[in-house]
């Protein structure tokens, strides 16, 4: 056996071909917070791979993305071990994890109408156990077709009808305890690691919450969103209407020819909510300025024009209002720590201009109107006025449509504060969910090439910026919006693969973004392609694959 020399933090060692990730990590005493993964010569991975050729590494701790996310999904793996321990595999089998709220996973199990108190404490006691243990997470790879015999015998036909679907010829399980599971991605080596978490009784279900992403030595606090959860169940529901649950069920729609009905039904029930959002502005009579605001790549342009055209229906006359219009001239502007523009916060925006203008209209004054010239950095103003009548209302959209402090002069009774976001209704399979931020990012990548001309690696590079907006300036004030809305159709992600596949492929291997076009290939192989002419013109998901009726 020859030898290979590793290096990490430029110190370079020698060790036998063969030896594990996780062992030179123990051999070279590295300071800092244990890690999680490793990324070896550019590829994430596990610590208890072992190295055969020279290699570079640089560890990963649950303070990185891809860190944290494996964390996640090792703490729902001992989870679903611990409950394999107490009470057998049919108890795992109905686990559902469901959708975030907040920095907790939220589950159900179904036969459990509600969970109390003592459940929780003897999972939590069993799973504390498995981390004193330290039990070894074991990774095979099988023979796809031996996968699915195995997990037919024991009962788990969602893993069934996801793995029916795959073209690869071998599968990775994994194994913990005497469990065996399939999982979408990374897990740790060992249970040892897995010390922070919490589990606690929320409305029909449990949240599992993770490690707090500002303080990870301690869970993350349960946050009680009503809202979100309520547009979230009510996503669930409907994908159990259409009988779409997890991807698996997707493809098995797809394969039976059956995908037109799918998208008919599906852009029914939105247009239908839509319809019933504008007769309660109707209904209210007050009603004069429609605050819209959700995060990026929610489809918030295609919505409003639908709105609109219900408002319309009604006989209203709706006018939509661009909060980019207010930014304040540029050398005004609040800038960041590295010296660049913070066009995000609220005060990017010329709030008192906002404020007197919106009263103005609401008096029925007439108002000379500004439009932003992003090139010269001024606010402009070309003679667009306007004037509200008794029919008219002004639909606004912006990243801060939901803050009080943006309209603090306007009258409570006179505002109608709209929450949409891309909640994605669809699990990967009962313990595999799919990220909400998932389905938005794909969304951007797919439009920002067709209409900006951006590279996929440009828009992945920009990701976390944009998230961090968003976690700052948006989902703060989501439940204190009037009507949420879920932008997210079940079937989007597979048109969006025809589209998005071919943008991921071409970042190259050597770019640091390729690591995230890599993990989102991975998730579009477990998906068959839906082609978008069955889409109508008026979809939110036009706005995103082109050929939109809307000006989007």
């Amino acid at each position: 056996m020859s030898d290979i020399i590793v290096t990490v933090n430029g110190t370079a060692k020698t060790y036998p071909e063969g030896v594990s990730i996780e062992s030179i990590y123990r051999d070279m005493g590295i300071g800092g917070n244990a890690p999680i993964l490793a990324m070896v010569n550019g590829s994430l991975k596990e610590l208890f791979k072992r190295l055969y050729a020279d290699s570079e590494i640089e560890f990963l701790d649950i303070n990185t993305s891809p860190g944290y996310k494996t964390y996640e999904r090792g703490l729902i793996f001992m989870m679903l071990a611990a409950l394999y321990r107490l009470y057998g595999q049919d108890e795992c089998n109905n686990l559902r994890v469901e959708h975030s709220l907040g920095s907790g996973i939220y589950c159900e199990i179904i036969g459990r109408k509600s969970i109390s108190t003592e459940f929780l404490e003897t999972l939590r006691k069993e799973m504390n156990d498995l981390v004193k243990e330290d039990k070894m997470i074991e990774k095979k790879s099988m023979n796809t077709g031996n996968a699915i015999k195995l997990f037919e015998k024991v009962g788990m036909e969602d893993k069934v009808k996801l793995l029916s679907y795959r073209l690869d010829s071998k599968t990775n399980v994994y194994v913990l305890s005497g469990y065996t599971d399939y999982f979408y991605g990374f897990m740790p080596a060992s249970t040892g690691c897995l010390t922070v978490f919490d589990l606690v009784p929320y409305k029909e279900g449990f949240l599992l919450m993770l490690p707090d992403p500002k303080n990870p030595t301690v869970p993350a606090e349960p946050s009680d969103r009503p809202k979100l959860y309520d547009t979230l169940q009510e996503a669930n529901k409907w994908g159990k209407s259409l009988e779409v649950d997890t991807v698996g069920d997707l493809n098995e729609l797809i394969a039976a020819g059956r995908t037109e009905e799918l998208i008919l039904v599906q852009e029914a029930l939105m247009e239908q909510k839509i319809a019933d959002m504008a007769l309660q502005i109707k209904k209210a009579g007050t009603k004069k300025f429609i605050m819209i605001a959700g995060p990026s790549s929610s489809g918030k342009t295609s919505f409003s024009y639908r709105l609109s055209v219900q408002l319309k229906a009604l006989g209203m006359k709706p006018h939509p209002i661009g909060l980019d219009n207010y930014y304040c001239d540029r050398e005004h502007c609040p800038k960041n720590p590295d010296g660049s523009y913070n066009f995000e916060c609220l005060e990017a925006l010329d709030v008192e201009l906002f404020n007197k203008q919106m009263l103005q209209l609401l008096n029925g004054e007439k108002v000379s109107m500004p439009t932003f010239n992003f090139k010269t950095g001024k606010q402009e103003f070309r003679g667009n006025t306007m004037q509200l009548g008794a029919d008219d209302i002004l639909v606004i959209e912006g990243i801060h449509g939901l803050n009080d402090k943006l309209s603090h002069s306007l009258p409570a009774e006179s505002k109608y504060k709209i929450y949409i976001s891309a909640l994605t209704e669809l699990n990967v399979d009962r313990h595999n969910r799919i990220p909400t931020t998932d389905g938005r990012l794909l969304r951007r990548i797919v439009r920002d090439a067709r209409t900006r001309g951006t590279e996929a690696k440009d828009t992945i590079k920009m990701w976390s910026s944009v998230r961090n907006g968003e976690e700052n300036y948006i989902f703060p004030f989501q439940e204190e919006a009037d009507y949420m809305f879920n932008s997210a159709s079940i079937y989007e992600l597979a048109v969006l693969k025809l589209y998005a596949e071919p943008l991921l492929f071409s970042i190259p291997k050597d770019c640091p973004e390729y690591v995230e076009a890599k993990r989102l290939l991975k998730f579009f192989s477990y998906f068959l392609n839906i082609p978008d002419d069955a889409i109508p013109r008026n979809s939110i998901s036009r706005e995103f694959v082109g050929g939109s009726c809307f000006d989007v």
